[in-house]
Formats: structure tokens, sequence, C-alpha cells
């Protein structure tokens, strides 16, 4: 094995309305009392150039192909690196900083 073989997706290209899709959903993906955690998909489906990444919801072929299978904290874990591979991860911290009553609003 490789380091290739290893190595995180490279980030993909920025997509405006991709990521406004995903916003709209992280609320409903980190809700506890939502089941099951809902799917990143935008159906903006197609991979970024060197295939490593979908561009509409930054997940990786194998995460694709895991999420039916995951678990709920499964699920959220791959959000999580979706996240910060979209260059979004703020949207995480303000909604863990909304439960646990530190969210300012700012």
């Amino acid at each position: 094995m490789t380091d290739e073989d290893i190595a995180p997706p490279k980030p993909a290209a920025h997509s405006p309305e991709a990521h406004a899709l995903l916003a709209a959903r992280v609320p409903a993906a980190f809700d506890d009392a939502i089941q099951p955690v809902p799917s990143p998909c935008t159906s903006i489906c197609k991979m970024n150039a060197d295939r490593s990444l979908c561009t509409g919801c930054y997940r990786s072929l194998e995460e694709i192909r895991a999420w039916s299978r995951a678990e709920a904290s499964g699920r959220r874990d791959i959000w999580r690196l979706l996240l910060a591979r979209a260059a979004m991860p703020h949207l995480l911290k303000t909604l863990e900083g909304a439960k646990s009553g530190a969210y300012s609003g700012t």
C-alpha cells in the first residue's frame, strides 16, 4: 500500500449551489431526534477531475457506498469530513455551539 492509497481525497472545486444545499441539510444531519441521518446528496452528482470526490456532496466513492450501511454515528462522521472538505466546518461549530448554549448568534 502506498501513501497515495491512503491519502485523503483532494478538495473539490467549491460550488455555491452545492454549498447552499449542504448548508440547508446540516441542522437535520446533527439533530439526534431525526432518524435516519439525512443524506448529504444534493443531486449534483458529478465526480471531480481526479474522480476522488463528488462535486455536489464532497463524498468519496467509498463514503457514498458506505452510506447505506452506516450507523448514525458513522453517517455523522462522513458529514464532518465532507464539511471540512467543502471548507464549511464553521457550520458544524455553529451548530455544536447552539446545542451547548454557547452560540451567540454572530
